[in-house]
């Protein structure tokens, strides 16, 4: 694929969620990934998170397997894998085996806890590693429960994304220096770098350990969502005096006194109750034809059925379909390296990838015989 990372090759060892989208980034942007994963494994061809791979299957378990592995790390700039702490040393394919057959050699490691710890050996999911990390405190309205944003923000965003990352900087490294090293992403790091900023909000002494009543969490009057009289909803930002300036004058309360105090926390209920009175009025559409693309920082709420064909998105082509599956297209976007268009990954390579290795038809032959390759 074309890209900033063109003539890069990644190796995957099979996971799901996190591991996954980071081979998507990796392969969105250029890189050539090659996915090991069961023999025999199915490939889900409407899965973005698995577009642009070569796959092969492996059973690596096998002393064959093992050696396959070893062959495709030789001629690799980078690997990752997403098991817990100890199992690829287990089967022989951990950092140390792998850097001796290639020094060079970027070795990513997905986990949500982090390979030391004492929480390292233990099960989780997106939504424990968030708990652990101090964001999912912060997510639900006031005198409610915590609210899981989805799983973008521990497996995604602070793990997959920031695995890419680590991956691109050791990569960069790597370059200069010829030295491989260790990523250890843990989602429970990631999660909590992404929380920095509230993190710097709380040492100023703006903003209390407590949901739903702050300036970015729901508190505000002036950022939060609200129902629209069709039953759809409306986003509104409206955070900067001159923006929140706006919003009064579209909505007529320019000249209502109680509007004026923008940041006086104590009154933020009481302007809430009234906009989501007034925004229940019209309709989203009749909403969006007085503030949308203005200054005011609004934006109608999407859903996944809309999204691609709002006209923003189709102009930027923010969302595009491969192979009949419509998806959000490769990010970030570069004026000199053009990203391709997503290509969906419908089986496996294994023949290809085996012979690009050097194995002849014999050894391959055999590879399949025994089951270690399908």
């Amino acid at each position: 694929m074309a890209g900033p990372l063109q003539g890069i090759r990644v190796i995957e060892l099979a996971g799901i969620g996190p591991g996954p989208f980071a081979g998507m980034m990796l392969a969105d942007h250029g890189a050539e990934v090659i996915r090991v994963d069961r023999p025999g494994a199915r490939i889900d061809a409407r899965d973005p998170l698995l577009r642009g791979r070569r796959v092969i299957g492996v059973d690596l378990k096998s002393p064959q397997g093992r050696a396959l592995v070893l062959d495709l790390v030789k001629g690799a700039d980078a690997l990752f894998e997403g098991f817990r702490p100890g199992v690829t040393e287990r089967l022989g394919l951990g950092p140390a085996d792998c850097h001796a057959v290639n020094p060079t050699l970027v070795y990513g490691r997905m986990t949500g806890w982090g390979q030391f710890g004492p929480y390292a050996h233990a099960a989780g999911h997106d939504i424990n590693y968030i708990a652990l990390a101090g964001a999912l405190h912060g997510y639900g309205r006031a005198g409610d429960k915590p609210t899981p944003p989805i799983n973008m923000v521990g497996d995604f965003g602070g793990g997959g994304m920031m695995l890419a990352f680590g991956m691109v900087s050791a990569l960069l490294h790597a370059k200069t220096t010829g030295q491989g090293q260790v990523i250890d992403c843990a989602m429970t790091d990631g999660a909590a770098a992404l929380m920095a900023m509230i993190w710097g909000f709380r040492a100023n002494g703006i903003w209390r350990d407590e949901r739903g009543v702050n300036l970015l969490d729901t508190g505000a009057h002036m950022y939060d969502t609200y129902a629209c009289a069709d039953g759809k909803f409306i986003s509104i930002g409206s955070l900067e005096p001159q923006f929140y300036a706006l919003l009064l004058e579209k909505t007529d309360l320019k000249d209502d006194p109680d509007f004026a105090a923008q940041m006086d926390a104590k009154r933020w209920p009481l302007l809430k109750d009234r906009l989501t009175a007034l925004f229940a009025t019209k309709t989203r559409d009749e909403w969006c034809a007085i503030m949308e693309m203005t200054d005011i920082c609004f934006a109608p709420v999407l859903s996944m059925a809309e999204a691609p064909y709002h006209p923003h998105n189709a102009a930027r082509q923010t969302f595009v379909e491969a192979d009949g599956v419509m998806q959000p297209a490769p990010a970030p976007r570069y004026s000199a390296t053009v990203t391709a268009a997503p290509r969906m990954t419908k089986a496996a390579d294994t023949d290809a990838i085996l012979a690009d290795l050097g194995y002849d038809a014999d050894k391959i032959g055999a590879l399949k015989a025994a089951g270690t390759v399908r």
